[in-house]
Parts: C-alpha cells; sequence; structure tokens
C-alpha cells in the first residue's frame, strides 16, 4: 500500500468484479474499500464494528429489519455495529466502505460470499 495520492474513478477502472472489494487506502487501524455491486447480498451484521456506505455511483438500498435506507451519489449511511442489513443494488453501484483491518464483508454470516480484499 502506497502513501500516494488516489484517484478512485482509476481505481474502480481498474476492476469489474461484484462484491469484491478492493483495498485502496489504509487510515490507521482502517482501510478504505472499493467495491462495485449490483443484485441483492447476504443479510448481515458486523458485532464489533459499524459498517459505513459511501456511494460513488449508481442507488444502493440497505434493507434493515425495520426499514430500509436509499443512498444516491454522494450521501453515505452508518450501519450501527450489530445490526443486521442487507445490502440491494437494482444496478450497479459503485461505493466505499471504511472498515477496520480484517472485517469480513459477510460480517457474521460468513459462506461462499466471502471476500478477503486485495489491493486495488
Amino acid at each position: 500500500m502506497t502513501t500516494q495520492k488516489v484517484n478512485i474513478a482509476e481505481k474502480f477502472a481498474g476492476f469489474t468484479e461484484r462484491w469484491a472489494p478492493r483495498r485502496i487506502a489504509r487510515v490507521n487501524d482502517y482501510e478504505v474499500k472499493a467495491a462495485r455491486l449490483q443484485g441483492e447480498f447476504v443479510w448481515h451484521s458486523h458485532e464489533d464494528t459499524d459498517e459505513m456506505f459511501l456511494v460513488v455511483s449508481g442507488t444502493l438500498t440497505i434493507r434493515l429489519r425495520d426499514d430500509e435506507v436509499v443512498l444516491r451519489p454522494g450521501e453515505l449511511y452508518v450501519v450501527p455495529r450489530g445490526v443486521e442489513h442487507l445490502p440491494v443494488a437494482q444496478e450497479e453501484v459503485s461505493i466505499l466502505l471504511f472498515e477496520p483491518t480484517g472485517t469480513p464483508n459477510t460480517g457474521d454470516r460468513g459462506g461462499e460470499r466471502t471476500r478477503e480484499p486485495v489491493d486495488a
């Protein structure tokens, strides 16, 4: 990982796989991850950390058990630790995630959609 400036558009241009976060920077013990999403993910929660979604392009819906949050470009939402949520993108969405290093993308759920982030 480098300490140089990061061009977010170039990072997104470098991959097409969906639901597979790419690490683009580190901030203390946190990672900044870029991800492309489309379709429905899995219901999950993160017991030990909040999860921040920042939409770069597209529209992301975060379903909660009793509500839903719709995010458009330039909007962010923080899912509080322990809250079960389901990200859904009808069309492709580009997002940035800010998470503690080592946070699995599927939280407590695990399974076939779990991906270790790779450097973009």
